[in-house]
């Protein structure tokens, strides 16, 4: 991976709850080469009820902290009382954050910090690229970017443009078609409910088109997003797979070993709370990996 290009400084909201999976973000931050004039603001949330463990929760903050400044990264840190999500949330936005890290699961209920079970909600309302570290953390040495060809997987591939990445890291840009329907289908989908039936115009040369078409236009994706890369000073690998978008990508992640998953999020808003289930969550959900949501600006 060649680096050519000047990167703008990240301003970085990190959530802290003393867990091992808030450990392992903080070791990837370091490993980071963060562009000269980056922030980083290291936040513990603390329930208002479990006030008396206050001092224990600093000096596990400030253990954090030291960690990173033995690094030579300048960090600030705050303790606050409330709802974790929200306050995380609340700070990105007062200090206009443009990345927010979390630990995937957090184990510190006992001293009423329950960090990991708000992830995915700082990842569903956040207006800002969030990265979930999953432990164990081993370095970052295979990352996976997803493009599906949207506005929001484009805005993934313009976000890792500017994030500096360690030297010499592998980079692999994954575009899924979706599956074909076995020739079967309607046959076996009849009396089944609800079950959409393909039509029986639908012939074998039809398929056959529509598959070379998804093809190339899955190619053209890659090649696309892997010149846009070169130009940003990053080097990829593309590969095309067909399939339930989810599962292939947890699946090539598996086989590759991936360290990084990055993948675009439209998000969500309180109203449309019911369009839950989307690519990005399962990735957070079931990844063994940490995994970089962006939303679209």
């Amino acid at each position: 991976m060649e680096d050519k290009v000047t990167r703008q400084p990240l301003r970085i909201i990190f959530g802290d709850d003393g867990s091992e999976h808030a450990y392992a973000a903080a070791k990837l931050i370091c490993d980071l080469p963060l562009p000269s004039g980056s922030e980083i603001t290291a936040l513990a949330v603390f329930a208002p009820t479990r006030i008396n463990h206050y001092p224990t929760i600093k000096e596990q903050l400030e253990a954090t902290c030291q960690q990173l400044r033995d690094r030579g990264i300048a960090i600030q840190s705050e303790v606050k009382a409330g709802d974790p999500a929200e306050t995380i949330l609340d700070m990105a936005i007062r200090l206009k954050a443009n990345l927010i890290v979390v630990g995937a699961l957090g184990l510190r209920a006992t001293l009423g910090i329950f960090l990991g079970g708000v992830a995915q909600k700082v990842v569903e309302y956040g207006l800002c690229p969030v990265l979930v570290v999953r432990a164990p953390y081993e370095g970052l040495h295979q990352l996976l970017i997803v493009n599906d060809g949207s506005e929001h997987g484009w805005s993934a591939v313009d976000y890792l443009c500017n994030f500096p990445l360690p030297p010499n890291i592998r980079i692999s840009v994954l575009h899924v078609i979706p599956p074909l329907y076995p020739e079967d289908y309607a046959t076996a989908a009849w009396g089944m409910g609800n079950v959409p039936i393909i039509p029986l115009t639908r012939t074998r040369s039809t398929v056959a088109a529509e598959k070379s078409e998804e093809e190339r236009l899955g190619e053209g994706i890659l090649e696309k997003t892997s010149a846009i890369l070169k130009e940003a000073g990053y080097s990829a690998e593309t590969f095309l797979r067909r399939g339930d978008a989810a599962t292939e990508i947890l699946q090539f992640a598996k086989e590759k070993h991936i360290d990084l998953i990055i993948a675009g999020s439209r998000g969500l808003s309180q109203v449309s709370a019911w369009l839950l289930g989307s690519v990005s969550r399962k990735l957070i959900h079931y990844a063994k990996c940490s995994v970089l949501v962006v939303r679209k600006p």
